[in-house]
């Protein structure tokens, strides 16, 4: 075996493998080509849960509440929308151009089933937050200790 100066412990095997994924990911980002919001992971997601609520928070910007469809079926999260481009001349010399726009869906995975009928959603700033209630069924129940 071959010995570089490196212990067992500092050797890494796949640190090649990721200096050549960060390299190809430069390659494929493109400096001025324009961007869909489709093209990713798009609106960026925050998810917590709480005792009452699963409470999802998208970032929009740009993106008015009337552009914005929200659909729940039983632990899956739909949104969808579109977000128009910051400007309509296509034509532009762009130097740079990195906020995405277009039509967009992001699928996001519950950790819980939630009640469609208790889905409230609000946009502000920018972000879009969703509560979704838990069903009764799913909520955490306290249990009393009796003493025996």
């Amino acid at each position: 075996m071959l010995n570089y100066g490196l212990s067992q412990a500092q050797w890494d095997p796949f640190a090649e493998l990721r200096q050549l994924q960060s390299q190809m990911n430069r390659m494929f980002e493109g400096g001025g080509r324009s961007q869909r919001a489709s093209d990713g992971n798009w609106p960026p997601v925050n998810m917590w849960l709480g005792d009452e609520s699963v409470v999802v928070t998208a970032e929009m910007p740009g993106v008015g509440k009337d552009d914005i469809d929200l659909t729940v079926r039983e632990n899956t999260l739909i949104i969808s929308g579109k977000r128009n481009p910051s400007t309509d001349d296509e034509d532009a010399a762009w130097h740079r151009r990195e906020r995405p726009h277009g039509e967009f869906s992001r699928s996001v995975r519950l950790p819980l089933r939630v009640d469609p009928d208790k889905v409230e959603a609000r946009a502000k700033n920018g972000v879009l937050e969703i509560e979704m209630g838990r069903p009764d069924a799913e909520r955490p129940r306290k249990i009393k200790v009796k003493a025996s």
